[in-house]
């Protein structure tokens, strides 16, 4: 009785696992990953819009020397800078300064980000761009 039940386990074990993964969106990358001079070119002077599944996520303005403004979506504005490591993009803002890194991709619709980091996979996909500066919010506003 006792191999029925290991094999039977074993199955219900797959079909959970399945089931787990269809919940979860598998991120196929468009291509290979930007480099950083690839990424560089691609953004310096924009403010692009992110998504992650279809709802708006945050706003990043990219100015020159590397400098990013970062803000989820009404929230405060936080100042920071990217570098590059190996095909990953790190993004360090002024709080919290722990390094957040992705991994960028160029398609047909635009650019998409993979997170690398702790608890990792989440999958931006770019839904607007402007050259002007973004709108910050911040404790100040209306002072």
């Amino acid at each position: 009785m006792r191999l029925r039940i290991a094999p039977a386990l074993s199955l219900v074990a797959v079909l959970c696992a399945a089931s787990a993964q269809a919940d979860t969106p598998m991120v196929t990358p468009p291509s290979p990953p930007m480099t950083g001079a690839e990424f560089e070119a691609y953004v310096t002077g924009k403010t692009l819009t992110y998504a992650l599944g279809g709802t708006v996520y945050g706003t990043e303005q990219y100015k020159a020397g590397r400098k990013v403004v970062w803000a989820f979506t009404e929230d405060e504005c936080r100042e920071g800078y990217w570098y590059e490591s190996g095909p990953e993009i790190c993004f360090v803002y002024e709080d919290p300064n722990d390094p957040q890194c992705w991994m960028f991709f160029m398609g047909k619709a635009g650019m998409s980000a993979l997170f690398t980091g702790d608890g990792g996979g989440a999958d931006l996909s770019e839904i607007a761009q402007s050259s002007g500066p973004m709108a910050c919010m911040g404790p100040q506003v209306g002072v």
